[in-house]
Order: structure tokens, then sequence, then C-alpha cells
């Protein structure tokens, strides 16, 4: 009986041992993960802000060519645009929010 009590708790140690081993490479991985992610969060959100930009000058162009030639339908194509200039921006900022960078 002591021989089988022995052998459990030396197994119980193992266990343990090899926990935290495998625990503390999880962590660093994460860790490494989350930097590597950060890196690429602040190109990629002033790239989605940049391409906000672009489509606000190709909607004002598309707005302008509208209203001079006497479109009746320009205050819905002016909320169209501007509404999809705003969501890029907002995208590009609260990615930047939520990954803190």
């Amino acid at each position: 009986m002591k021989q089988i009590k022995s052998k459990l708790t030396a197994s119980l140690i193992l266990l343990v041992v090899a926990m935290q081993k495998v625990v503390a490479q999880g962590a660093a991985g994460i860790e490494a993960a989350s930097s590597e992610l950060k890196t690429y969060i602040d190109p990629v959100a002033n790239m989605i802000l940049i391409i906000g930009a672009v489509v606000g000058l190709i909607g004002g162009v598309r707005v302008y060519i509208k209203w001079n030639s006497g479109d009746q339908d320009v205050q819905k194509s002016i909320m169209g645009w501007f509404g999809s200039c705003l969501f890029l921006v907002v995208v590009g900022i609260v990615i930047k929010a939520f990954f803190g960078v």
C-alpha cells in the first residue's frame, strides 16, 4: 500500500512540474502572438484611413457631377458617400483602440 502511495505521489509531482512548463510555454506563445499582432494593427488602421480618404474624394467628385447635372437625389448620394467615409474612419480608430495601439 505504501508503495502505491509513493508512486502516486511521485506521479502527481511529475504532473505538476510538467504542467508548469506547459503553462509557461503557453503564456510565452500568447505574449509573442500578441506583440506580433500589435505590429500589424497600426499599418492596417492607417490603410483603412487612407482608403476612407480616397473614397471621400471619389464621392465628392461624383456628388459634384450629380449636382451640376441637376439630379434630384443629390442629398441621398451625399449621405451615402459621407456614411461610407465615416464608417471607414471609425473602423480605423476603433481597431487602434481595441488593440491598444
